[in-house]
């Protein structure tokens, strides 16, 4: 009973802040026991009654550690929660050694407000977050939040920094040589959330960053491409979206950056969209997507993903992967054989590379309503030389809080 009163004096999920719009759900006469929409009444009840048949005597098997045990009930809340769980294993070592320091741009978005507190809970990283003081203070009074600015987060105002001259300077330093003078400069800074975001990342003020949740991704990868940079042998910016099928987990590749990449470029983003997979724990299976399947067209775009392929298996023979081939043949083995039984892909392919822009975005948005219910992971990108991600504006509380530990768990492995 305290857990349940404990829940219902916490501030309100998004889950049931989306279920009750315009509601003021506020601990008191009128609301003393948790909204049944609320997920953490699984996360939070169920570990709670099990630890207190164990310390009562009734449990007849006790369950030893609760920790682990939360982490199993993720799967029946959250549709990413087992997918996602080696990403928070390694975000949440990371914390206890030295917390990564996330900077959202969008610090003032009710969104990233709730998921800092989910990231926070869930102790993940040390938020930073760039946004007007008295905004962010007003949405986190609104939505009942239990966040302090200094002592819970960092909060950088876009409009009074200290650093506002260091930021504009290095800059201009950067961006000299594309006809950016000083003026433009102070400009850029000033009215770009993620263009601060990305000079903190590279001043190494933080370890990561997330944006992209208003406006246009393009105007925020231009951001990141001009301060950030692409990683050491990185040639190309890519993204890559999970999509939570029925039957299993599927990346698309690439989703929004290359509208028509070339032979190499289609295999280098085939590389480090497998690299990112094994964050994950799942062994990439790729296939290389055309019109055409192992010679059946000779047109250029199914000759460049057959180069493709080809490219790939130089680089990376010790991972499965085929083509040039059809969907179909791609997720069916029996299919794939029916036309060259000498495939060098075994069983369903997880990682589908696009010849070009549109038909990697589309069969992802179309794959993401029909048969995944609109459960994802991303876009992640590849290729920056630090930990970076541009969201959507359709991004959720969930998928802030997974991206988080993604850049968490990234920045770890970078050292």
């Amino acid at each position: 009973m305290r857990e349940i009163a404990a829940l219902a004096k916490a501030e309100i999920s998004d889950e049931v802040a989306g279920a009750y719009a315009g509601q003021e759900l506020r601990f008191g006469p009128d609301y003393i026991i948790p909204k049944p929409f609320d997920a953490r009444l699984i996360l939070r009840i169920a570990p709670a009654v099990a630890r207190a048949a164990a310390e009562s005597g009734v449990a007849t098997r006790p369950i030893t550690d609760l920790a682990a045990y939360r982490e199993t009930l993720t799967r029946f809340v959250y549709s990413t929660g087992m997918f996602m769980r080696p990403v928070f294993a390694a975000a949440k070592a990371r914390y206890a050694k030295n917390a990564a320091r996330v900077v959202y741009a969008e610090g003032e978005d009710e969104r990233v407000l709730r998921a800092v507190q989910v990231v926070l809970d869930e102790g993940l990283a040390k938020p930073i977050l760039v946004g007007r003081p008295e905004v962010v203070k007003m949405r986190i009074e609104r939505a009942l939040l239990r966040l302090k600015p200094g002592s819970d987060f960092e909060l950088v105002d876009p409009q009074n920094d200290p650093r506002f001259r260091e930021y504009w300077e290095l800059y201009r330093t950067l961006m000299a040589r594309d006809g950016v003078n000083a003026e433009a400069a102070k400009a850029a800074v000033r009215r770009s959330n993620t263009l601060i975001s990305s000079l903190m990342l590279r001043r190494g003020e933080a370890d990561a960053m997330l944006c992209g949740l208003v406006g246009r991704f393009d105007q925020h990868l231009d951001h990141i491409r001009q301060v950030i940079g692409l990683g050491k042998g990185a040639r190309t910016f890519a993204t890559v979206n999970a999509l939570m099928l029925d039957k299993q987990t599927l990346f698309v590749a690439d989703t929004f950056v290359n509208e028509e990449p070339s032979a190499e470029e289609l295999a280098e983003i085939a590389l480090m969209a497998a690299a990112e997979m094994q964050r994950f724990g799942i062994p990439p299976k790729v296939a290389f997507l055309s019109h055409s399947i192992f010679g059946s067209s000779q047109r250029e775009s199914a000759r460049r993903m057959r180069a493709a392929r080809d490219l790939f298996v130089q680089r990376a023979p010790h991972i499965e992967c085929d083509g040039e081939m059809h969907g179909d043949a791609a997720l069916s083995e029996s299919v794939r054989m029916g036309y060259l039984p000498e495939t060098t892909l075994t069983g369903s392919a997880n990682l589908l590379v696009l010849p070009n822009l549109d038909a990697a975005n589309i069969l992802f948005n179309v794959l993401k309503m029909t048969g995944g219910q609109g459960v994802t992971v991303g876009p992640v990108l590849l290729g920056a030389a630090k930990p970076a991600h541009v969201l959507n504006p359709s991004a959720t509380v969930r998928r802030i809080v997974n991206m988080t530990a993604l850049a968490v768990a990234e920045a770890a492995a970078a050292g």
